[in-house]
């Protein structure tokens, strides 16, 4: 699958969010500081940095692209949120209010890119949206029954509900209807009255882990997610009761739907895995990443990797992992024809679809 790759190293920092513009030519990156560091592309996996974009005064958590507006939003340890519109080639913030008293942790744009979410350890989903009268974005919160830090958000294609997964072992889908904003929605699989903050769904009984990633299919009829125990839950609007199978692979850390029964889960153990779904549940089908084949065996997983690190009471292990991640993948998300992922190698990977598909046909998927 190294044909179908484009692999961009950014430094030895970790990359702990990204996001794309439209059309993948700029890309958006945290390094695990304050600064939100924006690259133009300069063709094969090659970028130029173009801006640093400087207004969070914590460690920047969260960032979101929004492909039409082309507006970036972004959150942070410092309790704060900003909107960056770009104006004769300067990035200027627009202020958030979203009223919290913890760090902010992740955040995204709704579909329709007239509001976002902000998910944060204050316990709380504040749904913003702009204030014309004010030039700002003002936010409603979600609170109940959440009791835990919000740790992932994903967003139904109805612009309305909105799944999050917390760090008290659950994920539960709400609604974010403003009236102010947008007319009333249509029933779904996963309920007909929706006023804001309405509790639509709440699963998690068989987990015993943080919830580190959650995402809707693009039709918002399944429902995937993942926790640190190594496990992966799958549910649509009609199942009474999710569906969790155990790995024995190292921690999740995010997860997307790469297709409407393909979903890849990332983490610890710098690979992407594939699940597919049959019947009501999910499967794992195999791994992105094929080096170990292209290199003729002697692949080190990351559990053998921190195994043998723990038997030389070091830190550092004299082997090489043979992923082209070279450590934990910390995110994944959906982009124009795959998925891009970043790690703590301060490495960007985006995958292509294209061979992927042929592998899942050579799979019978």
């Amino acid at each position: 699958m190294n044909n179908s790759v484009i692999t961009s190293s950014f430094g030895t920092r970790p990359i702990t969010c990204h996001s794309f513009n439209h059309d993948q030519s700029m890309i958006a990156l945290s390094q695990n500081d304050e600064v939100i560091y924006v690259y133009s592309s300069q063709g094969s996996g090659k970028w130029s940095k173009v801006a640093e974009l400087r207004e969070h005064t914590g460690k920047v958590t969260g960032i979101d692209w929004a492909p039409v507006s082309n507006q970036i939003v972004s959150c942070g340890a410092d309790r704060n949120a900003y909107v960056w519109k770009e104006t004769d080639g300067a990035w200027k913030p627009v202020l958030v209010l979203i009223r919290i008293n913890r760090g902010a942790i992740t955040v995204k744009w709704s579909p329709k890119e007239n509001k976002f979410a902000v998910g944060s350890a204050a316990r709380v989903i504040s749904i913003c949206y702009f204030d014309e009268d004010n030039n700002w974005w003002i936010s409603k919160h979600i609170k109940k029954p959440i009791r835990s830090s919000v740790l992932s958000l994903s967003w139904h294609p109805n612009n309305i509900l909105i799944a999050a997964g917390t760090s008290d072992f659950k994920c539960r889908v709400f609604s974010s209807y403003i009236k102010e904003i947008e007319e009333r929605p249509s029933p779904t699989t996963w309920g007909k009255k929706m006023p804001f903050g309405q509790l639509m769904g709440e699963y998690g009984q068989s987990t015993g882990g943080w919830v580190h990633g959650v995402a809707f299919t693009s039709e918002g009829d399944k429902l995937a997610w993942v926790s640190h125990d190594s496990s992966l839950a799958y549910v649509t609007g009609d199942m009474e009761k999710a569906s969790v199978i155990r790995t024995k692979f190292l921690p999740f850390a995010d997860c997307c739907w790469i297709s409407s029964t393909n979903l890849v889960a990332v983490g610890f153990d710098c690979n992407p895995m594939l699940f597919t779904v049959k019947g009501n549940t999910l499967e794992f089908t195999g791994k992105c990443d094929e080096a170990e084949k292209a290199t003729g065996g002697g692949q080190l997983s990351g559990r053998a990797m921190f195994q043998a690190m723990d038997r030389m009471g070091t830190g550092q292990s004299s082997e090489t992992l043979k992923t082209m991640h070279k450590n934990s993948i910390l995110e994944v998300i959906n982009i124009e024809g795959g998925f891009s992922t970043a790690g703590s190698d301060g490495q960007v990977i985006q995958w292509k679809s294209k061979t992927l598909a042929q592998k899942f046909q050579a799979l019978k998927l």
